[in-house]
């Protein structure tokens, strides 16, 4: 009986490791491996602004690119082949979103689907009653079930021009923060007066974009955000990460709402100070 209890306990005991330590347990020992320097030198090459962060920032963009490379699966799809350039420069892009936030964020993600090109998707939709099917040619998408699609041509174009408007990576990884509360809806996981200040000031923003093009004004963001307050959500990740100074300028307070959600200031280059998150 008593080895009864005994087995039963080490048997719990195990158990709560594994659901509550194992993950943090396992991190830990990986970061205490030396960042590789080839590494190093393909996140200078391939993340520029890289080069531009605090030595701080530096070693924490490479702690969440080590993690990323060690827990999630890349995989090349039409004869792609994914190399140690393909795989760090998608995860320095992706961890650039959470530089100034937990790695946990990214926990939900667990592959990485990559084609040479642009890609065809066959979609099949219904109104039940008549059924219709599309072709439909993507750069990336990102799903709930913590997959995400890139094409590599479209992440090599985001590499070389860091002050570009588009970056498929960045897009593609906000769309995964948005699902953190279990729906893309244009709107992560906030609470109190931050959650109502990302309501009030991205509606405002969002009903403006769809307003300039309804009379062909010229808009201050990539019309593709105004299909959905998801693709605003990801394009606007694209802006305030690649082109702060632009955005900023345009739309002061979405600015200041993306800062306090990402923790970090892509102007200064530095984590956001607490009375940045919030009016």
């Amino acid at each position: 009986m008593l080895l009864y209890t005994l087995c039963m306990l080490a048997v719990i005991g195990l158990s709560v490791f594994y659901l509550f330590f194992y993950r943090n347990w396992r991190r830990e020992r990986k970061l205490q491996q030396p960042f590789p320097d080839q590494w190093h030198k393909i996140l200078e090459t391939q993340v520029p602004v890289f080069n531009r962060l605090p030595r701080a920032l530096q070693h924490q963009l490479e702690q969440h690119v080590q993690l990323f490379l060690a827990e999630k699966s890349f995989y090349g799809c039409d004869g792609f082949e994914v190399d140690d350039t393909v795989r760090l420069t998608i995860a320095g892009h992706a961890c650039l979103l959470i530089i100034a936030r937990n790695f946990s964020d990214f926990d939900e993600v667990s592959s990485i689907l990559v084609y040479p090109d642009a890609y065809h998707v066959r979609e099949i939709e219904s109104d039940g009653i008549v059924v219709s099917e599309s072709s439909q040619i993507r750069a990336g998408e990102a799903s709930s079930r913590g997959q995400v699609v890139l094409a590599w041509a479209e992440c090599e174009e985001g590499a070389v021009n860091p002050d570009g408007h588009h970056n498929v990576i960045l897009h593609e990884f906000a769309h995964q923060l948005d699902y953190l509360d279990g729906t893309a809806d244009g709107a992560p996981p906030l609470s109190g007066e931050q959650a109502r200040h990302w309501q009030e000031t991205m509606t405002r923003a969002y009903e403006h974009l769809r307003h300039s093009l309804r009379h062909h004004k010229k808009p201050w963001l990539d019309p593709y955000g105004a299909t959905e307050p998801a693709e605003f959500f990801a394009v606007l990740t694209e802006a305030f990460f690649q082109q702060p100074g632009h955005l900023e300028e345009e739309q002061p307070e979405v600015f200041v709402a993306l800062r306090g959600f990402y923790r970090f200031d892509p102007l200064s280059l530095s984590i956001a100070a607490p009375e940045h998150t919030q009016r």
